[in-house]
C-alpha cells in the first residue's frame, strides 16, 4: 500500500488513520457540536456548498490577516475550504454525530 492508500493492483484500500484528511473536518465538527451549532452548520454548508471555490479564493486573499488575528484557530476552517472534498467531509462528520456514530469521536 502506498501513502495515498492505493494498493499496487489499482484497488482502493482504506487509508491508514494517520493519512486521512478528516482531521480538520473532525475538529470543526467537534467545535460546532460542543457549541450546539451542528444542525445550523449542516444546513448552511448544504446551502452554500457551491460557493466553496469562491470562499477558498477569498480565504487565500485574506488568510494572512485572519491568521494574524485568530492564529491557529483559523487553520481548520481554511483547510476545509481549500480541500475540494472538505465540506463533504464536514457534512459526513456532522451526520455521524447526529446519528451517534462512534467513528465521529476523535481518537
Amino acid at each position: 500500500m502506498t501513502a495515498s492508500g492505493i494498493e499496487n493492483e489499482g484497488v482502493m484500500a482504506e487509508p491508514s488513520p494517520g493519512l486521512t484528511t478528516d482531521g480538520p473536518a473532525r475538529r470543526v465538527a467537534d467545535e460546532l457540536d460542543r457549541r450546539g451549532l451542528a444542525v445550523p452548520a449542516r444546513l448552511l454548508v448544504d446551502a452554500h456548498r457551491l460557493l466553496a471555490p469562491f470562499l477558498a479564493d477569498v480565504g487565500a486573499a485574506v488568510g494572512p490577516l485572519i491568521g494574524t488575528t485568530f492564529g491557529p484557530a483559523a487553520d481548520d476552517p481554511r483547510a476545509l475550504l481549500e480541500d475540494p472534498h472538505g465540506l463533504d467531509r464536514l457534512v459526513e462528520q456532522l451526520d455521524r454525530r447526529a446519528q451517534g456514530d462512534p467513528r465521529a469521536d476523535p481518537s
